[in-house]
């Protein structure tokens, strides 16, 4: 059926399918008679052509992954003709005590002209060996992926800023940083295989939070384009991979020895643990991923799907900014506290590598943490942020921890902040209870009932205090389980995304989503504020039609199918607008939480002279429009009916 779209939006007029239908005629009620068009049936079809489960053919030589992270980053890469094997980027130059060397660090930096220079370890250290003075014309960012989510309206404008305060396309700085990724792992790979050819051969792969709304994936994918790692023409070459939904594909592959059961921590009477994990998941167990990074904490449900394995999501992606950046937050307000707000401004501004350099070290000490440990921490505060107190305010940073009657902090007399495991811990206080209340609230859920695992992964899972509180808070409900290589999870995960995308097989729609049509308009049910009178019929306007409901479950390749009619005959392009709301009872476009979020644009061939002619059958063109909501991302493709070709359709997040 074709659906009657609200004028004024987009120039269409529908019809129903196969019916001389020349000028709209309403929407049918039930019971109505054939004849009439209809709004075609909100739900997917239940019968979706979805393809039957073995691995796809391996059209691409090698899948490379990138896990884009907010403090650190890295790739890794597996041959299709060996897919077992997965293969972790090379060993990278530099690093920092206690900290393992196969990712580094998401810190970019570029030349005063705003050329890249370099990226990770090497761009960090050479940033902080730049005279002061020097180092203040030097764009440096660090941990910007997180800009990316707290920004409600991104945009291909959107702009960053670097440590020294100035200005960047924000497309611009995460091009920068996947080019040098690409460069990187085309190399090694160049080395191992001289004969890849480069062009079709990758599959690319880069992995976002599965909280990131629709906007912030397609601002990845375009700046992967801007970035050369594959081209708009061959968009199926790269991609978008959940954060915790590969997390998961990896950890089902997982086998005893491979794990750390927190809930087997032998007990103090020294009695052996009484259940030794499963040496396998079985199928139907339902488990819970908690992907603890950086920046974001996002929680995804799976259940494996009998016969073949494959995971369907049980609930829609939650979590939020509760990463473990919060704790380096937490750091700089206790900072800002004993120093004063402005003085820590100043020194930022004035002394940016310094800055960098006081992260660095308390990033050593945060990791050193841990619930068991009496004695306290020793953070040395570089020696030009100590001059520079001095000199800015006139007494000794000593003198300042005294007033500040700061508990659990001192100054000790090798010239650092030492700091108690108390008030430690209390940096970490905020952050952790906030993922602890969030999965507890995801394990009240209805659809979240019957728990057997809950995975703990990602940098924010390497930290005891993490690992403690969730145990202590959930040890009783689930198995609370750590891969061993539990900073590279996702990255594995990622790459065996990539060899085999059909694994997840049912995902939850994040949001609702639909269209405003027009609806025959019925006294007493509907607003008279929305009634619109057109060639003597009465419409109601602004009617929600849904696409997708929120929660609601959708299978891969399950498609959601309309048909629209171009108003004028010549038509070229056309424009739907997509609305998006975060409830599922929304009647009208206009109602409170429901937004435009995006649009869809059919772009029309000419018509030829077949069927071209005046009459009737000049008028009945109509386009099938095909939408996929079951994938990491939205997807649309278009058809003419009546010429069987494919309409260039495009979806668009960024433009609002």
């Amino acid at each position: 059926m074709a659906t009657l779209l609200q004028p004024g939006m987009q120039s269409l007029r529908m019809g129903a399918n196969g019916e001389r239908c020349p000028t709209p005629s309403p929407p049918g009620s039930p019971g109505m008679p054939h004849e009439s068009c209809s709004i075609a049936p909100l739900t997917p079809s239940q019968s979706p052509r979805s393809e039957a489960r073995s691995p796809p053919p391996a059209a691409f030589a090698v899948v490379v992954a990138i896990d884009f992270g907010t403090t650190s980053s890295g790739y890794a890469f597996s041959f299709a003709t060996d897919p077992e094997a997965i293969h972790m980027m090379r060993k990278w130059e530099g690093g920092d005590p206690g900290v393992a060397n196969q990712k580094t660090p998401t810190s970019l930096l570029l030349t005063p002209e705003g050329i890249f220079h370099s990226f990770g370890y090497t761009a960090r250290d050479y940033y902080h060996d730049l005279d002061p003075e020097e180092a203040r014309d030097w764009l440096y960012f660090e941990k910007f992926k997180m800009k990316i989510h707290s920004t409600s309206d991104l945009t291909m404008n959107t702009e960053l800023e670097a440590v020294n305060g100035k200005k960047m396309q924000a497309l611009e700085v995460f091009a920068h940083a996947l080019r040098f990724f690409k460069q990187h792992a085309v190399q090694e790979l160049k080395d191992q295989c001289p004969s890849l050819p480069e062009r079709d051969a990758i599959r690319w792969v880069i992995t976002v939070p599965a909280i990131w709304k629709q906007p912030a994936k397609q601002f990845m994918r375009e700046a992967a384009y801007k970035a050369g790692l594959v081209s708009p023409e061959n968009p199926e070459q790269l991609l978008i991979a959940l954060e915790p939904e590969a997390a998961s594909i990896y950890c089902r592959k997982l086998r005893l020895h491979q794990l750390i059961d927190l809930s087997c921590k032998p007990p103090a009477n020294g009695l052996a643990p009484e259940h030794p994990i499963d040496s396998s998941f079985r199928q139907g167990d339902r488990y819970i991923v908690a992907d603890c990074g950086g920046g974001t904490v996002d929680l995804t449900v799976h259940q494996i799907e009998k016969p073949q394995g494959t995971l369907k999501e049980l609930y829609k992606a939650s979590g939020g900014p509760y990463g473990a950046v919060g704790v380096d937050l937490a750091f700089e307000k206790l900072l800002c506290h004993i120093f004063g707000e402005d003085f820590i401004a100043t020194f930022k501004a004035k002394r940016p590598a310094a800055w960098v350099d006081l992260t660095i070290a308390f990033e050593a000490r945060k990791r050193a943490a841990a619930p068991s440990r009496a004695s306290p921490l020793n953070i040395s505060l570089p020696f030009s942020f100590i001059d520079f107190y001095r000199k800015h305010r006139g007494q000794n940073v000593e003198t300042a921890l005294k007033k500040s009657n700061v508990n659990f902090v001192k100054w000790s007399s090798q010239g650092m902040l030492r700091m108690s495991a108390e008030a430690m811990g209390e940096l970490f206080q905020p952050t952790i209870t906030q993922i602890i209340k969030h999965i507890d609230d995801l394990l009240k859920k209805p659809e979240v009932q019957g728990i057997k695992f809950l995975f703990l992964v990602g940098g924010f899972a390497e930290s005891a205090m993490l690992q403690r509180a969730v145990q202590a808070a959930f040890g009783l409900t689930c198995r609370v389980i750590i891969p061993q290589d539990v900073g590279l999870t996702i990255l594995k995960g990622a790459v065996l995304f990539g060899l085999d995308p059909t694994i997840v097989r049912v995902r939850r729609s994040p949001l609702t989503y639909g269209v405003g049509v027009l609806n025959k308009f019925v006294e007493g049910k509907h607003p008279r504020e929305k009634l619109l009178v057109k060639e003597g019929k009465n419409w109601c306007t602004d009617i929600f039609e849904k696409f997708v409901s929120v929660d609601q479950s959708v299978a891969l390749g399950e498609v959601v199918q309309r048909s629209y009619c171009p108003a004028r005959p010549g038509q070229r392009k056309t424009i739907i607008n997509i609305y998006c709301c975060a409830t599922d009872d929304v009647v009208y476009i206009t109602d409170p939480g429901v937004r435009k979020c995006g649009t869809i644009s059919l772009e029309l061939e000419a018509l030829g002279d077949n069927g071209g002619g005046g009459g009737p059958a000049r008028a009945r063109r109509e386009i099938r429009a095909s939408m996929q909501f079951g994938d990491t991302e939205i997807k649309v493709t278009a058809m003419d009916t009546r010429t069987a070709k494919t309409v260039r359709a495009t979806i668009d997040f960024l433009s609002n």
